[in-house]
């Protein structure tokens, strides 16, 4: 995670796989915001791929940013990112529009409900939850 200061924006590239363990290094994106900031891009150019875990750490990113008051425009989704994003909200076919609906209010909630859906039964297959 490479995290830039410019003017009033914060500009967060990300790469890699984003997955259940990037939720403490997304966490440390937004630790320097000083109220002076407008505006969150978060660059997923470079993300080659994503489950749900890492859809809901950067679900939880894009909440507390916005409860700081920035505006957070989310650029690159790659395939297989954007793909999962499709079918955790249930947008079936290729080459879905999901990162206009990203944008969309209501969405990153049905978003977040879903993946959290996704993470708690691929837990309960794994015998994680077998004592509930």
């Amino acid at each position: 995670m490479e995290v830039q200061y410019c003017g009033g924006s914060v500009l967060v590239g990300l790469g890699g796989e984003l997955e259940g363990g990037s939720g403490a290094v997304l966490r440390q994106a937004l630790a320097e915001v000083t109220g002076g900031e407008r505006d969150l891009m978060v660059d997923l150019h470079g993300v080659v791929s994503m489950d749900s875990d890492g859809l809901l750490h950067l679900l939880d990113l894009h909440r507390r940013a916005e409860c700081l008051g920035l505006r957070v425009v989310v650029v690159g989704l790659q395939p297989q990112p954007q793909q999962l994003m499709a079918e955790v909200a249930g947008i079936r076919g290729p080459g879905s529009a999901t990162g206009e609906r990203y944008a969309l209010a209501g969405f990153r909630r049905l978003l977040e409900e879903r993946a959290q859906r996704a993470r708690d039964l691929s837990d309960f297959e794994a015998g994680w939850l077998s004592g509930v």
